[in-house]
């Protein structure tokens, strides 16, 4: 149910863009925000120990539609990270505390998913950040470290404790990495021991998977991270049938390779030729598919880099597509 507790917060939306590292920058949360003006947008991950060294950097860059945005930051010093929130507080609508990346170099630093197995110190930092902004704040974890430690519902309630605002989790543990199936109906135990609003993430990919996990999840809105790579309207048609009941088909071949094209002129913008042209490969697989010689193609735009020629290869897939 999406209450007054949401819109306190300034959530307008039940959708939420969930941070990706090296992937929802700048140029991706532009582009999500083109048809969805409400929703939730996350930046990337921060890192407050790079962050602390250098303030000036492309990472924190947003438009003034953005909003609302939440600024996603990472590490295990609680003033270090309440110091990098107050410095962010200008930026952002939402300070969240990266407390479920499961990638080895982050939980050996014991950041992310690591403070799961010390909820102690993950208390220390909600309390001293929410103690230095004005502004909302949200932590985003796991349901546990592994299967053996599924202590999500005590961990929210230590986190709500703390002062936390708002809640998303994925519905995996650290062990499962981004394998298996998102377990959407543990979240539902969650919802039921905390009173802050609630999204759940993991496994949304489409307006159906939506639905399916607000029913299983009983959360106030759902988290959707991998699902927009090559389809920035999906959180908007998520939106449209979760509100409306408005079915709005996925883009077609065509839309998606207008949008690619969209997608590597605003990071070659934003980064330069060179680099943002290497930047967007990691895109292709995502935009370049289901069709004969999909792989092939891609295969050869890796290995361009001048955008005139991957723009003549992408308006050939046009062409034979007719």
């Amino acid at each position: 149910m999406f209450d007054n507790k949401c819109r306190n917060l300034n959530l307008q939306s039940r959708v939420s863009l969930a941070p990706m590292a090296g992937i929802t920058d700048y140029v991706l949360r532009s582009l999500v925000r083109e048809y969805s003006k409400t929703c939730l947008i996350t930046t990337e991950m921060i890192s407050s120990e790079a962050l602390t060294q250098v303030k000036d950097t492309d990472i924190v860059v947003r438009d003034d539609n953005h909003s609302p945005i939440s600024y996603q930051l990472s590490g295990h010093k609680p003033y270090m990270i309440a110091d990098c929130a107050k410095y962010l507080e200008k930026y952002a609508d939402m300070i969240d505390i990266n407390m479920g990346c499961p990638v080895n170099k982050v939980v050996k630093g014991t950041d992310g998913c690591a403070l799961m197995r010390n909820p102690d110190l993950a208390q220390e930092i909600v309390r001293t950040v929410k103690a230095n902004i004005n502004i909302p704040l949200s932590v985003k974890f796991r349901l546990g470290y592994t299967f053996d430690e599924l202590n999500y519902v005590e961990y929210g309630q230590k986190m709500q404790e703390a002062g936390a605002d708002f809640i998303t989790i994925h519905a995996r543990t650290r062990s499962q990495m981004y394998g298996g199936k998102a377990d959407w109906k543990k979240i539902a135990e969650l919802k039921r021991n905390v009173d802050i609003p609630v999204f759940a993430n993991g496994d949304v990919v489409s307006p159906q998977t939506a639905a399916e996990c607000l029913e299983q999840s009983e959360a106030d809105g759902v988290a959707i991270g991998r699902g927009v790579l090559g389809d920035p309207s999906l959180l908007y048609r998520v939106e449209e049938y979760i509100n409306n009941g408005k079915y709005l088909p996925p883009p077609t071949l065509e839309e998606k390779i207008e949008t690619l094209k969209k997608h590597i002129l605003k990071e070659v913008e934003f980064r330069g030729e060179n680099v943002g042209v290497k930047f967007c490969r990691k895109f292709y697989p995502y935009y370049v598919n289901s069709f004969t010689g999909a792989s092939r193609l891609r295969g050869e735009l890796v290995l361009i880099d001048d955008l005139k020629e991957i723009f003549k290869r992408l308006d050939g897939i046009l062409i034979s597509a007719e």
